[in-house]
């Protein structure tokens, strides 16, 4: 059963043969690439903890060290790559939308709302601490 978020047979199919190859089987079976992707798209869409992957997934440890052994790779970027060649050939992107969320653009922190000219005041108690006093 292809869960919500999960890589269907269609989008695996476009996806499997720029892998790195499965390591060959010796010892402890690892952690298909697909299983291992999906637990990925599961973190990086829920922006969860790499320790609360679901079991379904594997090990979470497992999850993390490929996704990290792949980043400098370079296979993030040419999976990204890849698909948006295939979106573009089929006319599924349109080039002159652009699109900037939060997680990419640092506000200031006096963009927080707070009026204009609204320093922080220090009180009464904290200025009478800070006189000097006659010895």
């Amino acid at each position: 059963m292809v869960r919500r978020y999960e890589l269907t047979d269609e989008q695996w199919s476009q996806l499997a043969p720029l892998l790195p190859p499965q390591r060959p089987w010796t010892g402890r079976p690892g952690l298909d690439h697909r299983t291992v992707l999906n637990g990925v798209l599961w973190i990086t869409r829920f922006g969860s903890a790499w320790r609360d992957l679901p079991e379904r997934y594997g090990n979470w440890k497992t999850v993390r060290s490929r996704f990290y052994r792949w980043q400098p790779q370079g296979l993030w970027a040419q999976l990204l790559t890849r698909v948006q060649e295939r979106a573009d050939h089929a006319g599924q992107v349109e080039w002159n939308v652009h699109m900037i969320d939060r997680t990419i653009v640092r506000a200031h922190q006096s963009a927080a709302g707070a009026k204009k000219g609204t320093a922080m005041k220090r009180s009464a108690g904290h200025k009478a601490d800070s006189e000097r006093r006659a010895t």
